[in-house]
C-alpha cells in the first residue's frame, strides 16, 4: 500500500510527457493531485429554463396507434442487443383499462444490408399503470411496451432493422446500429457519452443537439431522466420545486405523459445509439400500495439477467475492453444485502487482462463540494467504497448535483493515487436549475439536518483528519475537488488504450463556439502501481 503514495514513477512520466506534448497540451492524472479550481456560473447565462410543452414537435406523437415509437437500444453483450419501443395510446383519467398486450406482436426484422432482413426476433410486451388513490388525482396507463433481444450478432458489425408487427402490418422505418467489439484490451467504444439529470427543458435540447454533434457510440444516463414528478397528474406547467409549488399535494405526483414525450425526444439518438440507464430519485414515483419505480422498471431493457443481478436497479456489462458496473442508490446497498453480494461476485469475475478499464456509475455522488446534496449518500459510501477501491475501479460517474465536478484521485476523503477519478455530471438541463453554491462558501455549509436522502440512512460526519479536521465542511475548496463548474452540458469519454482515456466536459455554451470545450484531461491507469490492492486489502 505504501507504493500507492508514489504519484509519478519517473519512467512513466517521461513516456507520458512525450505522448502529450501537443500544440494545446492536455494534462494527465499522473500530474495530480491538482490544485483545486472553481469556475463559477457565467453571469451572462441563465441558471435554467422552463420545460418544453407537450405540444412541442419533439414531444408529440407522430405515428398512428399500432406503429412503433420511442425506439431505443440497449447493450446486452458484444453479440446481442436489446431493442425496445412502444405502440398504442397511453391514457390519463379515472377509470382506465389497460391495453391488451396480445393485440400487437413484438418483432424485429434485421440484417447486415439495408432493406435485406435475413433474421427475425420476437420478444415480450407489457403495460404499466400509475395509480393514485386520492380524490382529484388522475391515473395513467401506458401504451404497449415491447422488448426484443437480438442474439447471435457479429461484433463490430452494422445491422439494419425494423421493429413492430408485420401481420398488421405496422413496422417502423429502417434504423441502423453497430455492435460493440468483443471484450479485449485492444478494442474500445469510440466515444462514450455521459449525461445526468437531463429533463426536458430548452437546456436539455441544447445538450442533446450538442451530443448528437459529438457522435457518441453509446450513452450512459446516470439517473433523473424525465422529471415527470415535477407535475401534477393533470399536467399543466412543471415546477422547479414540487413541494414549494404544490404544498397541499397528497403524494409526490407525476404526469406520466412526460415519459412518452421524453422517449420521443430521445428517439433520434436511442434508435441508433444504445443508452444504458440507472435510476435516480426522480424515478421513484410513489403510487398506490407503496409501488415505486414502475415507469423506470417497465420502460427500459437492461442486461440484468445477462449479468446475474436479475434487477433493473443494478447490473453490469462489457463494451470492448471496458467493464461497466451500474449501481442502485435507491435500493438496499448495505454490505449484508443482495446488491452488495452481487457486486462482490461481479468484481471477482472480472479479468483485467481482458477488460482493463473498470467504470462504475450511480446517481448520487459520494464526493461533492456543493451545498446541494452535500454528504447525502455518505452511508452508501461507507458501505461500498472499500470494495470498489479494493478491486481498482478507475472512474466513477454520478449525477444528482446539478453542476460539474471532477475529483482528484481519492479514497476515504484522502488523496490516493490508486483511488478512482470521481466525476459529477448532474446538469444535463433539468427544470430544477444549475447549482451554484459551494459548501465551503461563507454561510453555505449545510446543517446536519439538511440533505436527508430519499432512501437509506443518514451518516453525516465531521472530518477526522486533514485541513478540515473536526469540521462538517471545509472553509475552502476541498483538496480532493480538482475542478468544479456550474454549467449545463455532457461528457465524452474516449478510451485510447488499456491505460489512457481522454475525458472532456462539453458545456452547452461550447456548442456555439468552434473547437471549444470545458474541462479536459487524460485519465491514466497505473496497473503496475495499483494491481496489488486486492492482495493487500483482502
Amino acid at each position: 500500500m505504501t507504493d500507492c503514495k508514489l504519484w509519478i514513477p519517473l519512467t512513466t512520466f517521461l513516456i507520458i510527457t512525450m505522448l502529450v506534448v501537443t500544440e494545446a497540451r492536455i494534462p494527465t492524472t499522473l500530474e495530480g493531485p491538482f490544485k483545486p479550481v472553481t469556475q463559477r456560473l457565467d453571469p451572462s447565462l441563465r441558471r435554467g429554463s422552463d420545460d418544453l410543452p407537450m405540444n412541442d414537435p419533439r414531444l408529440k406523437k407522430n405515428v398512428t396507434s399500432n406503429f412503433p415509437e420511442q425506439i431505443a437500444l440497449a447493450i446486452s453483450s458484444a453479440t446481442s442487443m436489446w431493442v425496445s419501443w412502444i405502440t398504442g395510446d397511453a391514457k390519463v383519467g379515472s377509470n382506465l383499462t389497460e391495453l391488451d398486450t396480445s393485440s400487437v406482436a413484438s418483432e424485429v426484422w434485421y440484417g447486415k444490408k439495408s432493406g435485406k432482413y435475413t433474421s427475425v426476433a420476437k420478444g415480450v410486451s407489457t403495460v404499466y399503470s400509475q395509480l393514485y388513490p386520492f380524490k382529484g388525482l388522475l391515473n395513467y396507463t401506458s401504451g404497449i411496451i415491447h422488448h426484443v433481444r437480438l442474439k447471435g450478432l457479429k461484433p463490430k458489425t452494422k445491422y439494419y432493422f425494423k421493429c413492430g408487427d408485420s401481420s398488421i402490418p405496422a413496422m417502423s422505418e429502417e434504423h441502423v446500429f453497430e455492435t460493440f467489439p468483443v471484450p479485449s484490451p485492444k478494442s474500445y467504444p469510440s466515444r462514450i457519452a455521459v449525461i445526468g439529470d437531463l429533463g426536458l427543458t430548452k437546456n436539455s435540447t441544447t445538450t442533446i443537439d450538442h451530443l448528437i454533434q459529438n457522435d457518441p457510440s453509446m450513452i450512459l444516463m446516470v439517473g433523473d431522466l424525465t422529471y415527470a414528478n415535477q407535475y401534477r397528474t393533470t399536467g399543466g406547467k412543471g415546477a422547479k420545486c414540487f413541494s414549494c409549488a404544490f404544498p397541499d399535494a397528497p403524494i409526490r405526483e407525476t404526469y406520466q405523459p412526460r415519459w412518452d414525450g421524453w422517449g420521443r425526444f430521445m428517439e433520434k439518438l436511442t434508435s441508433r445509439v444504445p443508452m444504458m440507464v440507472i435510476e435516480g430519485n426522480h424515478e421513484i414515483e410513489p403510487q398506490a400500495a407503496g409501488v415505486t419505480f414502475k415507469s423506470y422498471i417497465t420502460r427500459f431493457a437492461v442486461p440484468s439477467v445477462e449479468s446475474g443481478s436479475k434487477s433493473n436497479f443494478y447490473y453490469s456489462f462489457d463494451a470492448g475492453g471496458v467493464h461497466f458496473i451500474m449501481l442502485g442508490a435507491y435500493v438496499d446497498y448495505n454490505s449484508t444485502g443482495a446488491q452488495y453480494a452481487w457486486l462482490k461476485k461481479d468484481l471477482q469475475c472480472i479479468d483485467r487482462t481482458v477488460t482493463p478499464w473498470l467504470v462504475a456509475a450511480w446517481h448520487p455522488p459520494w464526493y461533492n463540494s456543493y451545498s446541494s446534496h452535500y454528504q447525502e449518500f455518505e452511508c452508501m459510501r461507507q458501505e461500498m467504497e472499500a470494495i470498489l477501491y479494493q478491486y481498482g475501479v478507475d472512474i466513477v460517474f454520478s449525477g444528482h448535483v446539478h453542476a460539474y465536478e471532477r475529483m482528484n484521485r481519492v479514497y476515504n476523503y484522502k488523496l490516493d493515487a490508486c483511488g478512482p477519478v470521481y466525476l459529477t455530471v448532474g446538469d444535463g438541463g433539468n427544470i430544477e436549475e444549475v447549482d451554484v453554491d459551494f459548501a465551503d462558501d461563507p454561510g453555505k455549509c449545510p446543517s446536519a439536518a439538511d440533505n436527508i436522502p430519499e432512501f437509506g440512512g443518514t451518516c453525516h460526519l465531521n472530518f477526522s483528519s486533514g485541513p478540515a479536521k473536526g469540521q462538517f465542511c471545509w472553509n475552502k475548496q476541498p483538496e480532493w475537488s480538482a475542478y468544479r463548474e456550474s454549467s449545463f452540458g455532457h461528457g465524452i469519454l474516449e478510451v485510447v488504450n488499456s491505460t489512457y482515456a481522454l475525458w472532456t466536459w462539453h458545456r452547452n455554451q461550447d456548442l456555439y463556439k468552434e473547437n471549444s470545450h470545458g474541462d479536459q484531461i487524460y485519465i491514466v491507469r497505473q496497473p503496475e502501481l495499483c494491481s496489488t490492492l486486492i492482495k493487500v486489502i483482502s
